[in-house]
């Protein structure tokens, strides 16, 4: 499982011009789910996301995470995340979870970080949205689940 996170401002993500999730202060988080994605990938980055500590405290240095500053979360699937670009020019999306299994892997991340406690919006599943962000600092931050859980070796 991949998550793109970007600090923000505030977040809202509409589809066919209807607002359908909007979020202050807080996270934006862009989810990518693979064929191999596990409940403990799931619970790995949904505890790191609002865990880690990319807020800024009173001398700029990150030092509180979501869940110290009460952040909001704005969850987007994006397929895309998973894309290959090692072959041609044109991205190939073997490694995403066909949709049916992502969806079901998404809703529990959803689940997952509702248990924060935080304010949690989403986008909409399979379908073209038009995700408008203000960026904090910026700050983005790229997370693969794999890298924690399957270097162990």
């Amino acid at each position: 499982m991949k998550a793109l996170i970007q600090r923000v401002t505030s977040a809202q993500v509409s589809v066919e011009g209807e607002a359908i999730g909007k979020i202050g202060h807080g996270l934006v988080v862009f989810i990518g789910v693979a064929n191999d994605d596990t409940p403990e990938d799931i619970q790995y980055l949904a505890r790191k996301i609002v865990e880690l500590r990319i807020f800024d405290d009173a001398d700029g240095k990150f030092n509180f995470s979501a869940i110290d500053v009460r952040g909001e979360l704005l969850l987007v699937s994006q397929f895309t995340l998973l894309a290959s670009t090692r072959k041609g020019r044109r991205p190939g999306f073997t490694d995403a979870a066909p949709p049916q299994i992502a969806e079901a892997l998404f809703n529990q991340f959803v689940e997952q970080t509702s248990a924060s406690g935080l304010k949690v919006e989403t986008g909409r599943f399979q379908t073209h949205m038009i995700v408008e962000i203000s960026n904090d600092g910026p700050v983005t931050i790229f997370i693969d689940s794999r890298e924690r859980l399957h270097s162990r070796s």
